[in-house]
């Protein structure tokens, strides 16, 4: 199963060359883990799940640029892989004018006491597994 979610693309996300800058599309994949992990469990009423988390790795392939402003992408996510502290995760950026990137990242669970890594809990290997699919 895979969760939908959104970014909001800003008219400052674009650079001098008219397009969004590189770097920004790690911002949507951020925001829209924000709502997976987070706002949209608010919404349902759940606690907030992996809020302690950091980021081990990121990479992004770059499809198609994004030459406008003032609309929200569709982030597509999905779980890849679950390991004992950490879980890897892949993204699909897409407007109406197609699928714009592709993102892949690596949360590692940590604690807020030691600062470093820690193991998942079973909820949250649980909620985990509920979005686990292939690798693309």
């Amino acid at each position: 199963m895979r969760f939908s979610g959104k970014a909001h693309v800003r008219w400052d996300d674009l650079d001098a060359f008219g397009h969004v800058n590189n770097a920004t599309y790690l911002t949507y994949a951020q925001e829209a883990r924000s709502d997976f992990f987070w706002f949209q469990r608010v919404r349902e009423g759940s606690t907030p799940i992996l809020s302690d988390m950091v980021v081990g790795r990121a990479e992004v392939d770059f499809i198609k640029p994004i030459y406008e402003g003032s609309f929200d992408l569709q982030v597509d996510m999905w779980v890849t892989n679950i390991g004992n502290s950490s879980f890897a995760m892949e993204y699909e950026l897409i407007s109406k004018n197609g699928l714009h990137a592709r993102v892949k990242s690596v949360q590692v669970a940590v604690s807020h006491e030691t600062k470093k890594s820690r193991p998942l809990t079973d909820a949250e290997r649980d909620f985990l597994l509920q979005y686990l699919e292939a690798a693309v």
